[in-house]
């Protein structure tokens, strides 16, 4: 149900003053009733702006010293007064167009480089001639190049060779049993070179501590320190494995599995890989066919082939069948496994070196190395002692 709306309740006086305010309003004396509100007689009755004293009358302005204040400002009028004259035209001025410019005549001038570099190579040879040449700069090396390749004292070079500390090696100087190429050397504070042989007895000392390092090598790397037909090769596979550089003790062929030992210490390679010192090796044969009675024994007795004869250490099977074969020999010539059974009409299929210089690959897989123990080490140099 709707509520019906209460009527207004009518005002006489507020409608005579509407009506006033209209009438005053169209006559032109008052802009704004709202700022301008009067009363019957025509009197302002807006008080906010008039302020008055404690009696309630109308509070006269204090008296200032300021000069009255000029302004610019102009009262709004009712009706703003109507344009009399026509807006001025909007007249632009452009400026004449001028000619284009005249392309240049004569082509631009070139620097002769060539005779300024012949001026600069006659001032160049003036100053030879004259002794005026600048001095080179000297290159700055990494601290890394200078231990390298740069010299080190002597007691540091027998210290990092491993064989005693800096104050024994100075011990060893002092009394005449360190030799320099060729010279025995007695001076504390001596400097030497990686290229001088430096030894101590009859022992050739390196420059850096000796490292020993066990591989086993898998099958499709040649072993050398690089290729040049890009193939894979074991260098790669000992990669970052120490600061040292370090060299592979012999040879195995490309498709030979097994040991492979890696070190710096070249008087220790040498003795490794010579004959006379019988460094054993045992190898595991796998042939295409069965090893046949005859072909055993004869490779026991002894075997005949185009580099000289060969004679195994031991030969024996290795498997359940004929084909595997273990076999133990010394000799370091090239392939020479291979071509043995070659020599007789087999065919080796796979060929594994388990045991080197007494040295197994009991926990080494396949493709990884190890770095030797103490234990190891000293089999090594009981082997070629």
């Amino acid at each position: 149900m709707e509520q019906k709306r209460k009527p207004r309740s009518f005002n006489a006086e507020g409608g005579r003053q509407k009506a006033e305010g209209r009438r005053q309003k169209a006559e032109g004396k008052i802009i704004n009733r709202r700022l301008q509100p009067t009363d019957k007689e025509g009197k302002s009755i807006n008080r906010r702006f008039q302020p008055t004293d404690s009696e309630g009358g109308t509070r006269k302005p204090r008296p200032s010293n300021r000069s009255p204040r000029t302004s610019n400002h102009k009262p709004q009028t009712s009706h703003p007064t109507p344009r009399t004259s026509p807006r001025k035209p909007l007249t632009l001025t452009l400026k004449p167009q001028t000619s284009p410019p005249t392309p240049r005549t004569s082509p631009r001038k070139r620097r002769d480089v060539t005779a300024e570099s012949a001026i600069l190579t006659e001032i160049v040879e003036l100053r030879r001639r004259e002794g005026r040449v600048a001095p080179k700069k000297q290159k700055i090396l990494s601290l890394e190049h200078e231990e390298k390749f740069g010299p080190i004292r002597l007691n540091k070079y027998i210290s990092n060779s491993g064989i005693c500390s800096r104050r024994d090696a100075d011990m060893l100087i002092e009394t005449g049993a360190i030799q320099v190429n060729g010279q025995i050397v007695t001076e504390l504070g001596t400097k030497v070179m990686p290229t001088d042989e430096v030894r101590y007895g009859d022992r050739i000392l390196q420059r850096e501590k000796p490292v020993y390092l066990l591989l086993n090598k898998p099958k499709d790397y040649i072993t050398t320190m690089e290729d040049e037909r890009d193939r894979k090769h074991v260098l790669q596979l000992v990669k970052g494995a120490c600061k040292e550089r370090i060299y592979p003790v012999g040879r195995l062929d490309k498709n030979t599995t097994g040991l492979l030992l890696f070190t710096n210490d070249g008087e220790m390679t040498k003795k490794l890989t010579h004959p006379k010192h019988g460094i054993r090796k045992i190898y595991y044969v796998e042939l295409n066919k069965n090893l046949l009675q005859a072909d055993f024994d004869r490779i026991a007795e002894g075997i005949e082939l185009s580099d000289g004869e060969i004679k195994v250490d031991e030969i024996a099977y290795a498997g359940e069948t004929k084909r595997e074969i273990g076999i133990t020999l010394h000799s370091g010539r090239n392939r020479i496994v291979r071509r043995i059974f070659e020599q007789l009409g087999y065919q080796v299929e796979k060929l594994d070196r388990v045991v080197f210089a007494g040295l197994t690959k009991k926990d080494l897989p396949r493709g990884k190395f190890r770095f030797l123990t103490e234990a190891e080490i000293n089999i090594l140099k009981m082997s070629i002692s």
